[in-house]
């Protein structure tokens, strides 16, 4: 190893929060979807219960977590919120072979502050942007994070999104998105039904129709550059019956 790879790698354990001498004592390095909060610490902690190393978890959305494991972030283990950008990383050649599998689903939900009265029935040409006003509509980026993209494809199947395509108030992930509407800083936000499930700031006032975007799937996989030896138990573990029963609870569909 060079000194420019040693000085990388002592960089990347001191930016975790970790040493190099224990590097190989902690839990897994696992970066995930930014929906995955509560459900993932909740397995973390059921693993860590069984007498495991706790996993060192990363949340953000799934684009930024992607373009870290291409720049070289010392993770285990990825789980995004879409396939799109698990087969981006997968075509860099940072994910392990055979390791990728499908893991959870989700639904997609139009929300308001808990406070708000507003009733709108999500349908094909549902005025969205009347309902908005002067207000903007809280999303994920639709350019680039898995919340957005799907919103923006629900919206365009039911023909609203040119109406709102200029109202948005572009959130970096997911949970961004939800704080902008817990706030009352956006009188509308699409988040996942799990986001506005972990919220008592905020209400769903309808859920968008499965049909009206591409499946919301979760894959997950190993990273090629892992060295930890717990990530496969611990990949092995949220795909079991136990594991995945932790997700469900959280309001999260399996695979």
């Amino acid at each position: 190893m060079t000194l420019f790879h040693k000085l990388g790698l002592l960089l990347s354990l001191l930016l975790l929060g970790l040493s190099p001498a224990r590097a190989e004592e902690r839990g897994p390095v696992v970066l995930a979807a930014a929906s995955l909060q509560e459900a993932l610490t909740d397995a973390a902690n059921a693993w860590a219960a069984k007498g495991h190393s706790r996993p060192v978890i990363s949340f953000a959305g799934s684009s930024a977590l992607a373009r870290q494991i291409e720049a070289g972030a010392p993770a285990d283990m990825f789980i995004s919120a879409d396939k799109e950008w698990m087969d981006y990383v997968a075509a860099k050649g940072l994910v392990r072979k055979g390791s990728r599998a499908g893991f959870l689903s989700n639904r997609l939900v139009l929300i308001a502050p808990a406070s708000s009265k507003a009733q709108l029935a999500v349908k094909r040409g549902f005025p969205l942007a009347r309902a908005l006003g002067r207000g903007r509509l809280a999303m994920a980026d639709p350019d680039s994070v898995p919340a957005g993209r799907y919103g923006k494809a629900a919206l365009t199947s039911l023909g609203v999104w040119n109406s709102v395509a200029g109202k948005l108030a572009r959130a970096e992930n997911v949970r961004a998105a939800l704080a902008l509407v817990e706030r009352g800083e956006a009188p509308f936000g699409i988040v996942y039904a799990t986001d506005a499930r972990a919220s008592r700031k905020v209400r769903v006032v309808r859920t968008f129709a499965a049909d009206t975007h591409p499946p919301i799937t979760y894959p997950l996989a190993l990273l090629q550059r892992s060295t930890n030896r717990e990530a496969e138990g611990f990949r092995a573990f949220l795909l079991s019956r136990e594991g995945k029963a932790i997700f469900v609870r959280r309001g999260f569909g399996t695979r």
